[in-house]
């Protein structure tokens, strides 16, 4: 019986009526130990009529063994892992261990999972309850996390209870929190445990002591002796130790032995008590007493009492609790955690269980279980004997770390490492992984100089990934860019004085040199180099991780050498590796470079229909891309104003928090796109010129900010710095020379200059950028050149370039522009057509993007996996499709 706690149940009978109706809930209950999370998730449990239930627990032991949460919850439906996709069944398989291939993303495990309870809830509603979330390992919970994220309308509840703060993995999901029964409740719950009279002012110090925590009523109530100055936690642990010093000695540790196994099996429990010769019977006191129930599984009072045990047991006798635990494991079915046992069983090294660990590490990055996988190592380097060894194991574990997302950790491991005195081959690892860390932390100029040690220090040891290493760091400085004073000269210069390319030279190699002639030479010397290496990269390998690896860089690169097609081919690539592979945190950063580049070519409804997909994909799994440049680009080109700003205000906040430059530059870039749309010209040279722009920061092209400089400075009355843009513009146009550059350069120096030479300018712009796909700049070449028309007195002719430009805006979506050539034509005494309403205008967007991909051909599960969302949820948003566009079946979609 629940006593008060209104609240609460009347948020869980909205979260029942939901799920019953066809929705799908995430809820996550914290509170502090032992105020009755646990009891409300066994409320919502018993009320679920009607409902399946399927219920799991984190055990603070069991963090270090990845996917046990999971396979609480799913082991039980292994018979619908068929109904999955092929690429989600194999990656759900691989993590639970029954499956053998390449580690799979976390994310698409968490894919896998949302379906999977999907799937299960087509048959009766699905309630899943996950208590002591904060002790799930890691590799469960974010698979958990990311199918709560994703829930929508599959009839499936997930709820986690968890102390305060709630693990990383659940932020954002919505919360309960719960405080402390009223006094009236606090009073009643007293009442049921005192068992004589008690004075009032005795009940009143209990009361306040408790602070309304309704296990700290239960327990400490019949002990109101116990001191309450320590924290509420500290007083119940140290409560449950009293308790368990007035049992026998063979008890404390038949019942230590059950604490520090995670499983809760009975079986395994006796088996652990025949190894250490001791009668079940002995457990009979404790089970009296209530702290420990043997029943189908071994369960304590309350998480506490677990805790408490283990804490307060002697260091010998948990080294005996692990060694009969170890032996009552099966080593063959359950190897994990047999090596676990093994590693807690022994204090001093011991290079064959240090071995086993890591065996086991392996096994646990073979499911994709870093987190895991970093523990064994962390434990098999504690158990190693010869140092070298220890510091290469210690070195393991924090690039373990660092791939699990614990910069922290990592760092607290690489410390480690370097203690022990580590030779020149270790010092150098732990230079790189120090490094990595501060690049992962903060993208900002402490990384560059880090990295480009760390590969001075690689160069004799490990020439290649010296080589990789100073194109990090070469990286790591663009990403700085003007924030970073000098770093990207000196990156690229200590990156000429490092080892030569090999022979044949890889993609990366010309890449890297490319990068470097360019920071230290200049543009024209490097182009040639920077060419090659798009080539390198767009004719190269096609699939595997390593394939996508530096994607991203040749997609700005494609953009600096002025070479669309490439940008075009490379970021589609990018996007459908990252796809292929799973890689799924990576999938924002390969939407951004496939949005800008559709944005440039002026389609912005593909550029919209990825924004939907980058935006599920940021929701989901919580990562984003390096600057927003294509969401910034697509809002600009739109001429949503307010969008734009408010997009433009977030980014330069998170650039200057994390010491990015890239931000600014795009924020600098979209505003000016803006700004000029709408004819605000003082505005858009304001902002194009905020930044310095040369050299180029993430290989966004200066040229693109360079050009709308041009233009508003031109209009705003500033010819000196129009001049001065162009001069710059012109010697990466003139080197590079592809239609694109030439065109923009043409419709530049238009704006420069007077009389014939502009219209010569103008006509030869308009030419040049037909020749490309970028639909966009060639309408603003019209529109400029029927300003230029209208100014001089030749208004016939200005209607003429000023319709095909207002029609090409409008048609495809681009607001300000469309409103600066209507503002044209009227001038010259005509009115602009009026666009049609968008077809699907009722249907919202992201209604919208599955009707276009279920026009496309694509299955339900595919387009669930293309917008993170179940099967379950994507057919339902197709009945509402068909009933608001009148429709019946997918082949009325394609009309």
């Amino acid at each position: 019986m629940l006593l008060g706690r209104r609240r609460e149940r009347a948020v869980f009978d909205e979260l029942l009526d939901a799920v019953r109706s066809g929705e799908s809930r995430a809820l996550v209950v914290r509170g502090e130990p032992g105020i009755g999370k646990s009891a409300l998730l066994d409320h919502v449990t018993m009320r679920a009529a009607g409902c399946r239930v399927l219920t799991a627990a984190g055990v603070q032991s069991e963090m270090e063994l990845a996917f046990a949460g999971l396979h609480q919850l799913c082991l039980p439906f292994t018979d619908r892992l068929g109904g999955l996709p092929d690429p989600q069944r194999a990656a759900l398989e691989i993590a639970m261990g029954t499956r053998e291939g390449p580690p799979p993303d976390r994310f698409r495990v968490g894919l896998a999972v949302l379906n999977l309870l999907a799937e299960v809830a087509t048959e009766a509603p699905l309630v899943c309850a996950v208590d002591d979330a904060l002790w799930v390992d890691r590799a469960s919970l974010q698979a958990l996390a990311f199918a709560a994220r994703r829930l929508r309308n599959e009839s499936v509840a997930l709820v986690f209870a968890t102390r305060e703060p709630e693990p990383a993995e659940l932020t954002g999901l919505p919360t309960l929190d719960v405080t402390g029964l009223a006094d009236e409740d606090a009073r009643a719950l007293l009442g049921t445990v005192l068992l004589g009279p008690v004075d009032e002012p005795v009940r009143d110090r209990i009361i306040a002591e408790a602070r309304g925590n309704p296990l700290a009523l239960l327990e400490l109530a019949p002990a109101p002796d116990t001191p309450g100055e320590a924290p509420l936690p500290a007083r119940m642990e140290e409560h449950y130790r009293r308790r368990l010093a007035a049992f026998g000695a063979h008890t404390r540790l038949l019942v230590l032995v059950a604490a520090a196994d995670p499983t809760g099996n009975p079986v395994l429990l006796w088996r652990a008590a025949e190894r250490l010769m001791i009668p079940a019977s002995v457990l009979a006191p404790a089970a009296a007493a209530g702290l420990i129930e043997i029943g189908p599984r071994v369960r304590f009072r309350h998480p506490l009492v677990r805790s408490a045990i283990y804490a307060a047991a002697p260091g010998v006798d948990r080294q005996r609790a692990h060694a009969a635990l170890a032996e009552a494991t099966d080593r063959e079915q359950d190897p994990d955690r047999f090596a676990w046992h093994c590693g807690q069983a022994v204090e001093g090294p011991d290079d064959e269980i240090a071995e086993r660990l890591e065996r086991s590490a392996g096994q646990a990055m073979a499911r994709g279980g870093l987190a895991a996988a970093a523990s064994f190592l962390r434990r098999s380097a504690e158990l190693t004997g010869d140092p070298a060894r220890q510091a290469g194991r210690t070195l393991k574990a924090a690039k373990c770390s660092l791939e699990a997302g614990s910069p922290d950790s990592a760092l607290a491991l690489i410390a480690l490492a370097e203690a022990g005195a580590p030779d020149k081959v270790r010092r150098a690892q732990a230079a790189l992984l120090r490094a990595r860390v501060a690049f992962v932390r903060n993208r900002d100029a402490a990384a560059s100089p880090l990295l480009r040690a760390a590969a001075a220090d690689l160069e004799e040891i490990d020439p290649e990934l010296a080589r990789i290493t100073y194109l990090e760091s070469v990286s790591a400085a663009m990403f700085a860019g003007t924030l970073g004073g000098d770093q990207l000269r000196e990156a690229a210069l200590a990156a000429r004085a490092g080892p030569p390319a090999p022979d044949p030279p890889r993609a990366a190699d010309l890449l890297l040199d490319g990068l470097a002639l360019r920071f230290t030479e200049g543009y024209p010397a490097a182009l040639p180099l920077l060419r090659s290496a798009v080539v390198a990269f767009r004719d190269g390998p096609s699939v595997g991780p390593e394939a996508a690896r530096w994607l991203w860089l040749a997609c700005t690169t494609s953009a600096q050498v002025w070479d669309f097609a490439s940008w075009q081919r490379l970021a589609g690539r990018f996007v459908r590796l990252t796809r292929e592979n799973g890689a799924l945190a990576t999938l924002p950063v390969a939407l951004n470079a496939r949005m800008a580049a559709h944005v440039l070519a002026g389609d912005l409804t593909a550029a919209a229909e990825l924004l939907d997909q980058l935006r599920a994909a940021t929701d989901a799994t919580t990562a984003r891309p390096f600057a927003p440049l294509g969401e910034l680009l697509l809002a600009a080109w739109r001429g949503a104003a307010a969008e734009t700003e408010a997009l433009a205000e977030a980014t330069i906040a998170d650039a200057r928090g994390r010491g990015e430059g890239a931000g600014l530059v795009a924020v600098g870039w979209a505003r000016a796109v803006l700004h000029n749309g709408r004819g605000e010209y003082a505005a858009a040279a304001d902002a194009a010129a905020s930044e310095d722009h040369d050299p180029p920061v993430l290989g966004f092209p200066p040229w693109g900010i360079l050009a709308e400089l041009v233009e508003a400075a031109t209009r705003a009355g500033r010819p000196e710095r129009a001049a001065a843009a162009l001069e710059r513009l012109a010697t990466a146009t003139t080197a590079a020379g592809t239609a694109w550059a030439r065109g923009i350069e043409e419709r530049s120096r238009a704006l420069t200059v007077d009389g014939p030479a502009a219209e010569e300018h103008y006509r030869a712009a308009i030419d040049l950028l037909g020749d490309t796909p970028l639909r966009g700049e060639q309408a603003r070449a019209h529109l400029l050149y029927g300003e230029w028309l209208r100014r001089v007195g030749r208004r016939a002719d200005a209607r003429e370039q000023l319709r095909v430009a207002h029609a090409e805006f409008a048609d495809r979506g681009m607001g300000g522009f469309a409103e600066r050539a209507a503002g044209e034509l009227a001038t010259t005494g005509e009115t602009a057509r009026r666009g049609a309403a968008a077809p699907g205008g009722r249907l919202t967007a992201q209604e919208a993007q599955i009707a276009r991909l279920a026009r496309e051909g694509l299955s339900n599960a595919e387009i669930g996996e293309r917008l993170f969302l179940s099967p379950r949820t994507v057919e339902w948003h197709l009945h509402k499709i068909f009933a608001k566009l009148r429709i019946t079946s997918r082949r009325d979609l394609r009309r």
